[in-house]
């Protein structure tokens, strides 16, 4: 019996997934960026804060076009991850796998994770840099 139970143990050890890693790349004084990384680390993910003078390098190091830019750019898995997608958003791309460069919610609509406020607006998240170009991959509705 107590090989039985060394042996489940160890498979339950190796089925047991890390928390996967995350490199957020953001200004020093963008404070929604850090109420999305506060909501990011609560889902389970490990974070890594870069502060830098400006996103635009690492957007464009992650190869996320200008026009789906917005306050932040984090890495994760492969993917890039441009601005305020929502967890759920992020766990189905880390789930499905899709060939793509990444997800982006541009702009900073309200209501979006971390943009919290009294109304929300519509907005959509980006799959961006798949094989057929870039499209729609969720559809958030506003509030007003």
């Amino acid at each position: 019996m107590p090989r039985l139970a060394a042996a489940l143990l160890a498979l339950s050890l190796l089925s047991a997934a890390p928390p996967p890693q995350m490199t957020v790349f953001k200004t020093a004084t963008c404070g929604c960026c850090a109420k999305w990384i506060e909501l990011v680390r609560a889902a389970g993910f490990t974070v890594t804060i870069k502060v830098v003078p400006s996103t635009a390098e690492a957007r464009e190091s992650a190869g996320i076009p200008e026009k789906y830019g917005s306050c932040h750019t984090a890495l994760i898995d492969g993917y890039a991850l441009e601005g305020h997608v929502p967890i759920a958003d992020i766990q189905k791309l880390l789930k499905d796998k899709p060939k793509a460069r990444g997800l982006a919610v541009p702009g900073m609509p309200m209501g979006s994770p971390g943009m919290e406020g009294p109304y929300k607006d519509a907005y959509k998240v980006m799959l961006i840099g798949t094989p057929d170009g870039n499209s729609v991959y969720h559809q958030y509705p506003g509030s007003r």
